[in-house]
C-alpha cells in the first residue's frame, strides 16, 4: 500500500545546469597594419590644450548629398547640443549610434562641410588588415556622464 504525502513533502525542484562561462572572443590580429608612431613629440603644455570630452549621441542622421559625412547632434554637459560631423558613413549607419558615449576634441575651430559647421571632432582608430581599411569610433562606458574630461 502507498501512502499519501502531504503537501509539506513537494519534490524538490532540479537543481539547475551550472551556467557555461562565456569563452573570450579571439581575435587575430596578425593581418593587421598600423600606422608608425609618430617621432616628433609635442610638449604637455600643447597636449593640455585639447579639450577632449565624453559625449551622448542625441541623434544622428546622413548628410544629404554626402555619401560619407554622418551629422551627430551631441550631449556634451553644456546644455546646448554640439553638432559634429564625421565622414564614417562607410563604417555606421546612423541609427547605431545613437545613445552611444564617444569621445571628442570640443575646442577645434568649427569648419564647414556641406554648408555646415562641424564643432570638433569625434575620436576613431584607424588600421588596415588584408589591405582594406577598419575604423572604430571610441565609445565608452556609458556610465561615464556627458561632458567628463579626459586627462
Amino acid at each position: 500500500m502507498k501512502s499519501a504525502k502531504s503537501g509539506s513533502e513537494e519534490k524538490a525542484a532540479p537543481a539547475a545546469a551550472p551556467a557555461e562561462e562565456a569563452t573570450p572572443e579571439v581575435i587575430d590580429f596578425s593581418n593587421v597594419e598600423i600606422e608608425p608612431l609618430f617621432t616628433e613629440t609635442v610638449d604637455f603644455d600643447t597636449f593640455s590644450r585639447s579639450d577632449f570630452r565624453a559625449v551622448k549621441v542625441k541623434a544622428c542622421e546622413a548628410v544629404k548629398k554626402s555619401k560619407k559625412l554622418l551629422k551627430f547632434t551631441l550631449d556634451d554637459g553644456t546644455g546646448t547640443d554640439r553638432i559634429i560631423l564625421s565622414g564614417i558613413h562607410e563604417y555606421y549607419e546612423p541609427e547605431d549610434l545613437v545613445g552611444k558615449t564617444l569621445i571628442a576634441i570640443t575646442n577645434l575651430p568649427p569648419r564647414a562641410m556641406m554648408g555646415i559647421d562641424s564643432c570638433g571632432m569625434l575620436l576613431s582608430a584607424v588600421h588596415n588588415e588584408n589591405g582594406e581599411e577598419k575604423l572604430h569610433l571610441l565609445m565608452v562606458d556609458p556610465h561615464i556622464p556627458a561632458g567628463a574630461k579626459l586627462y
